[in-house]
């Protein structure tokens, strides 16, 4: 498994909007449909990769403690699905439900979506403000396989905090995230 770092968008590039299918309430989804009134956190997973499975349980508890933020929550998966059969949107439901994500885990099979959000390894995380500028980009907490640092979301937590509280999110610290490269046809 080769470690991939995240490409760190330029901090304030507008979001790239989006229309994807939900693969639990089979419903689709654009940005504007997803995003609260303090902004939105877009985050690119997948099913199969030991960095994801590392804190996603930490990613179904963050949509818990912030459902009612006023910042929307979206989860992305735009994995090859032919040669990674464990990212089809069948198992992309089954494992929502099992974890329990309570924000939208959209399939974007085009993969148009990631290439716009420049989005190189799962976990990949974009934070944007009300104004659909990019405030944070990068990882969750330092939790990886094979290390004991706990699941916390601190990071991305932080950042959240800040973007609620209406006070700027530093750009110093900002760590990019590392993990699975995205899985390109």
């Amino acid at each position: 498994m080769a470690l991939i770092p995240s490409a760190m968008m330029p901090l304030g590039t507008i979001a790239p909007d989006f229309t994807l299918p939900d693969t639990v309430s089979g419903k689709s989804f654009t940005l504007n449909d997803i995003s609260g009134a303090k902004g939105i956190l877009v985050m690119f997973i997948c099913n199969h990769c030991p960095y994801v499975k590392k804190i996603e349980q930490g990613l179904a508890q963050l949509g818990k403690d912030y459902a009612d933020s006023g910042i929307g929550i979206a989860a992305i998966n735009a994995n090859d699905t032919v040669n990674y059969p464990d990212d089809a949107p069948d198992k992309m439901k089954a494992l929502a439900e099992r974890v329990g994500y309570t924000f939208p885990y959209l399939f974007d099979e085009t993969q148009e979506v990631a290439h716009a959000y420049n989005a190189a390894c799962t976990p990949d995380l974009f934070l944007f403000a009300a104004d659909l500028k990019c405030v944070y980009r990068g990882q969750f907490d330092s939790a990886r396989p094979g290390n004991d640092a706990p699941t916390t979301g601190a990071d991305i937590r932080q950042a959240m905090d800040l973007l609620i509280a209406g006070k700027p999110v530093p750009a110093e610290g900002q760590c990019p995230s590392v993990g699975c490269s995205i899985k390109w046809k």
